[in-house]
Parts: structure tokens; sequence; C-alpha cells
């Protein structure tokens, strides 16, 4: 690192050391959703839950209009916490047990307009939407589950290898600020806030699900759409992962509809449209290939269901009249 002009030092690697972190989670419908607390993003997903579990989806189809509107307003809605609040919390006083109240959830819920699609600039954060992820989940026998995401940010991480030693260094300090004053602005010693989230769902205390997406800034948005194809969609877990997804890119004027091939499982863009989602950047669904899950006593009592999504790469298309 020095030798490239860096300033992480092997004083700082020999003084680093893991931490046991207690999850965070909020109860939707009956389910608590589990998720890791910041310098991560995990609790986006907890929040978008929390708005959203105002609205009755048993009478809102799934993908039909007004779903898809919904979900992208609280998505803008958390995002601006997103890059206000989140960072760690040794060096930022995050207002998490606020964030994820249900009183707050009311007030951000009061600002979505049925009608109209929000318009406002898009927060202030470093970009989010390049990176090389590894998710996966597993079960034993005996029902435990472990939930485990990894990434080096940026496919090679920095690209810079120690010597000879044949691994390549992280560079998730690329999502610092060095903009003075804020709660993520580069000091030493402190982690940046990152993208990287597992998730668990558990029942009446019970392990329901072990699961987690990959795709930077989109995990929370996966998340909130996994758990509310399950239940609210009354989807089993394939049918929850195999879903097309929608991805909502920026909050500017006018937003983008873009969809995976299977169209016709989606809202037409003019639907869209009426509710202020214009033609460019924006309101996209995509069908990920990543969505390892094991539901644990859901269906039959102590019977693992596992699932995957196809590995191939899917294509996008841009909805048109």
């Amino acid at each position: 690192m020095k030798a490239q002009g860096g300033f992480l030092s092997y004083e700082d690697l020999a003084a680093h050391h893991s931490e046991w972190v207690e999850p965070l989670s909020t109860n939707y419908r009956g389910y608590d959703v589990w998720e890791l607390p910041p310098n991560g993003q995990g609790i986006a997903a907890l929040q978008m839950l929390n708005i959203l579990e105002g609205y009755d989806f048993s009478k809102i189809p799934f993908g039909s209009p007004r779903h898809v509107h919904l979900f992208a307003e609280a998505k803008k809605l958390v995002f601006e916490d997103r890059a206000k609040f989140y960072a760690d919390p040794e060096f930022a006083k995050v207002p998490v047990k606020w964030l994820l109240s249900k009183d707050y959830a009311a007030q951000r819920r009061a600002l979505i307009s049925e009608t109209r699609a929000a318009r406002r600039l898009e927060a202030g954060h470093p970009p989010l939407k390049e990176g090389d992820t590894v998710y996966l989940t597993t079960a034993d026998q005996d029902g435990n589950m472990v939930s485990l995401i990894q990434s080096n940010y940026r496919g090679m991480g920095s690209g810079m290898t120690p010597g000879d030693l044949g691994f390549c260094l992280q560079d998730r300090g690329e999502l610092f600020t060095l903009e003075e004053g804020q709660a993520n602005t580069y000091a030493p010693g402190k982690r940046p806030f990152h993208t990287i989230i597992p998730a668990f769902i558990t029942k009446d205390g019970e392990p329901f699900l072990s699961f987690g997406v990959m795709g930077g800034e989109f995990q929370p948005m996966g998340h909130v759409q996994i758990v509310m194809n399950l239940i609210d969609f009354d989807m089993n877990t394939q049918e929850a992962g195999d879903a097309p997804r929608l991805s909502h890119e920026g909050s500017g004027a006018r937003q983008a509809a873009r969809h995976h091939p299977a169209r016709e499982r989606l809202p037409h863009r003019n639907h869209a449209e009426a509710h202020g989602h214009g033609p460019r950047r924006g309101l996209a669904a995509r069908r990920l290939r990543r969505l390892p899950g094991h539901p644990l006593g859901s269906e039959t009592e102590g019977l693992l269901r596992g699932q995957r999504e196809p590995q191939g790469r899917p294509g996008r298309g841009v909805l048109k009249p």
C-alpha cells in the first residue's frame, strides 16, 4: 500500500479485529426480518418494509402499477436517510432506533403521493453500482443456518497484491466521503459505509429463512421484494427468487422503466408513467440470478427447502409504447 501511495499500514492490519455485532430487526406482518447494523446498509431494507407495511398488498396485485409505484417511493425516502445517516457507529451517531421506529415510518409514508412520483434530486453519496459480490447460505440437519456475503468491491478490489502472497486487498474504503463534517467522512481507524448485507427471517422466534442478494445498492430493495413476495404475495421460495424484480436508480424528475424479457408479467411503461416514473433512468425491473434461501419449518416441520436462480445473464430492454 505504501508503495502505491496509500495510507493503510502494517500497524492498521495488525490492530484490526473482528467484532460480534447484534443484528437488528423489524416485524413485518408477524415475521421478524433480521439485518446487520451500520456501517452497512441492512437497515434500509427494514426501513422500506416499515413504510410498505402500511399498505394492504393483499389487495394490490404483484407487478401492478401501484405495487411498482409504492415500492419506488419507499425506496427514495429510505435512501435519503441512507446517504445522510449510515456510517460507522463508533464515529457517528446513527439514530437506528428512530430510523426503525414505526412512528417514523408513518411520517415518511405520509410523504408518498398515490398519484405522482416524488421529484427530488438524489442525495450525495458514493457510487455503489459496481462490485463483485458472492453470497451463499447453508443449513445443517439440526437447523443451524449461515447467511454469508463477501465482496472485495469493484471486481479485483484495490488491484493491489501484497508482495507474492497471492491475494488482493479489498477496496471498500472507496465508499468514504472526503467532504468534512459528514457521518461517513474518512478518518483513521474508521470503517466505511458498505453495502453487503446477509439476512434472516424468523417467525415466532423460530428460523424461517436465510437469504441474501447481490448487486451493490440494490440489495435492500432485493431483500424487501423477497420478503414481500413470500409474505404479501404468497409465493413459495423458488417463485420469490424467480419473480422479476424492481430496481429504482435515482430520484430525478424523469425515471426509467426497464425490465426482463418476461414483460407480460410487468406493468407497461405507460402505467408507470401515469405515476410519474418516466422513460429515462431509474425504475427498472430485473430478474437477478442470485437468491439462495432455506426456509425452515414453514411448510413441513423439520424440512429444509432450498432455492437458487439460474446462472444465465438475463437480458434487459427499455419499455416502449
